[in-house]
């Protein structure tokens, strides 16, 4: 009993250190439509082609699943200069089920922070869009995980967004390591987990050496006399008493 104790000490001890290893995981798209106005920006239709590091290495395919989002209200700047959106809205990665993902929504929550919208332009003077934002929401195995996206518009020529346009591609990545709420609750966990495995000690060691282990709780008394006059310590009439008493 006391190796089977042990053995689920060192088994908890390695949890938290196993919940750190591969502890992100990436999501690309690509494709779908980007379209707002002064209220929002909104992505829909846009295809999840890769994931990396969900239970296994890199996943690719012309169809994973879907990534989409709404931003909250344009707080600074314009839609075709860049500006600056505020934290809120939606964001969700859903799955299909291929090659062991997830069938169903994989992650669903929203921006943290303002979503900060970019102006990019090239040297022959045409231009793209970045939209970046941090996220957090809830896990498709239970929790609350925190991310980042980075969404790239395909170049629209010397013009300026119009209202409409297209993602060439996103990359959004997700760590799943523990927040210190559920390191708290592990700690816990092992803190109870040590708790049983002294009560198992002492249990066995009472077993084996009964009146020792009861005599032993009892507070110390000095002795009044020598032990060759016959006088005894608390602790030594307690284990004289058991003794007789058991034997």
């Amino acid at each position: 009993m006391i190796k089977k104790t042990i053995f689920l000490m060192v088994l908890a001890l390695a949890l938290p250190f196993g919940a750190f290893a591969g502890s992100s995981v990436d999501f690309t798209n690509g494709g779908g439509t980007l379209a707002g106005t002064n209220s929002g920006l909104t992505l829909t239709g846009s295809t999840l082609i890769a994931v990396n590091g969900l239970g296994g290495g890199l996943i690719t395919g012309n169809v994973l699943g879907t990534v989409s989002f709404s931003t909250g209200v344009l707080s600074s700047g314009t839609l075709q200069m860049g500006g600056t959106f505020a934290a809120g809205g939606t964001f969700s990665v859903t799955g299909n089920g291929t090659s062991g993902i997830p069938n169903g929504t994989i992650f669903s929550g929203a921006f943290t922070g303002p979503v900060t919208w970019t102006l990019i332009t090239l040297a022959n003077g045409t231009h793209n869009y970045t939209l970046t934002g941090s996220l957090s929401g809830r896990w498709y195995s239970g929790g609350t995980v925190n991310g980042a996206t980075v969404q790239l518009t395909i170049n629209t020529g010397k013009g300026f967004f119009n209202g409409q346009t297209t993602i060439s591609s996103g990359d959004t990545n997700f760590s799943t390591v523990p927040e210190p709420g559920s390191l708290g609750l592990m700690g816990t966990g092992l803190i109870g987990i040590a708790a049983v495995f002294r009560r198992k000690l002492r249990m066995s060691r009472a077993r084996s050496d009964p009146y020792r282990f009861r005599c032993n709780s009892l507070s110390p008394m000095p002795r009044t006399a020598s032990a060759a006059d016959g006088a005894f310590s608390t602790e030594e009439l307690c284990h004289q008493q058991f003794k007789s008493a058991r034997f």
